[in-house]
């Protein structure tokens, strides 16, 4: 019963953190170019959803390190499993958002229906077979305008590869030794910051050397740790101190986040890096906010048999959501804003319209063609 109750609540935190990331994408059309941040309203709300959702991605990684440190498998089993779960449904997305803009071409659409479907791509977006060609090229290397939220999984399958030799160190290092390496990796999110406002190199980095004194504590492996930390040791605390605690954390990263991208906005020669500093996964306010609301889940108890059933569907099909939930942000923007509802609605409405749909899409796949939508919706 117990690690059933585990496996609840995780499902109830991977709930949360799809809908942040839809949320987020939904918010895209407020925040992404300084057009629409001129305008006070949209700015005004751009920065609040945006700053609000921010944990979605770290709470992710953090299950994952829960989930998945320590590897128990050999590591040729590991990958096999992992990776490959991954791997393909990534390679059909890619190509599926790749070829679109071409396919809206020779259906013979206008090339703006890619403005309104895609935040990223701009006023004249190609719609010719060598730029689709090309993006097919560079899949290997990175994303591109079409394939933006797809970041995760370059950044997911890099964590793979990592967590069988992270996890032999896991497996034998002490509590105190975990909780030093957490403690640097808590140092290095200071580090965006201390780059803007101190100095560009700081720890040894220079021109010709992009590895500081701290390179090798930072990044999302923290996030990863953090995670499988927690979970062994539990949240101890009460229901009322667990909230009280993660009220404090939450206002305070979020207060820094929000301020923060509000003043950057404000500047009008600001780069994208800096409109994108106070935003960044891997900085101590949004670590703040992502602890908050997981020291919440952890408290959560689910006992009816119909959530805890949703609940584990909605883990089988969350990867599948993630990849497909992409192409009906923008068309689920458009039915929003038809309805003409009040700009602070149009945010959450969108993401629950995407997610229902996104949802009932993948589940119906997997229901339809199992086999097949293993390797589709991953």
């Amino acid at each position: 019963m117990k690690d059933t109750n585990r496996i609840v609540w995780a499902d109830f935190l991977r709930l949360i953190a799809i809908l942040m990331v839809i949320c987020i994408h939904c918010a895209d059309p407020f925040n992404v170019s300084p057009e629409a941040r001129s305008n006070p309203e949209y700015n005004f709300w751009g920065s609040i959803y945006g700053a609000f959702l921010r944990p979605c991605v770290p709470l992710f990684v953090m299950l994952t390190g829960m989930l998945l440190l320590p590897v128990r498998e050999e590591t040729g089993p590991f990958y096999k499993k992992r990776m490959m779960r991954v791997l393909v449904p990534f390679v059909v997305w890619s190509f599926l958002y790749t070829i679109f803009p071409w396919l809206t071409g020779l259906v013979g659409l206008d090339s703006s229906i890619l403005t309104r479907m895609f935040a990223y791509a701009g006023e004249s977006p190609s719609q010719s077979l060598g730029d689709s060609l090309h993006n097919l090229w560079m899949i290997p290397f990175n994303f591109h305008t079409y394939t933006v939220h797809l970041w995760y999984i370059y950044m997911l399958l890099g964590l793979y590869l990592y967590l069988p030799f992270f996890s032999a160190w896991v497996k034998q290092a002490s509590k105190k030794q975990i909780r030093i390496f957490l403690g640097l990796w808590c140092i290095t999110l200071f580090l965006p910051y201390c780059r803007e406002f101190l100095s560009e190199n700081l720890g040894g980095t220079c021109a010709w050397n992009d590895f500081g004194i701290l390179y090798y504590f930072s990044g999302f492996c923290g996030y990863l740790l953090l995670g499988s930390y927690l979970k062994d040791t539990g949240n101890r605390l009460s229901a009322g101190k667990t909230i009280g605690l993660s009220i404090i954390l939450f206002a305070v990263g979020y207060a820094v986040t929000y301020d923060g991208f509000r003043e950057m906005t404000a500047r009008p020669d600001a780069t994208e890096r800096q409109v994108e500093l106070f935003f960044l996964y891997c900085s101590p306010n949004v670590m703040m906010m992502t602890v908050a609301v997981w020291l919440l889940a952890q408290k959560v108890k689910i006992t009816s048999a119909f959530l805890v059933r949703a609940l584990a569907n909605l883990t089988r099909c969350g990867l599948g959501i993630y990849l497909i939930h992409y192409f009906l942000v923008g068309t689920g923007y458009l039915v929003v804003d038809n309805l003409g509802l009040p700009v602070p609605l149009r945010v959450p409405v969108t993401a629950l319209l995407v997610f229902t749909v996104a949802w009932g899409l993948v589940a119906g796949c997997y229901r339809a063609f199992p086999r097949a939508a293993r390797w589709v919706m991953g």
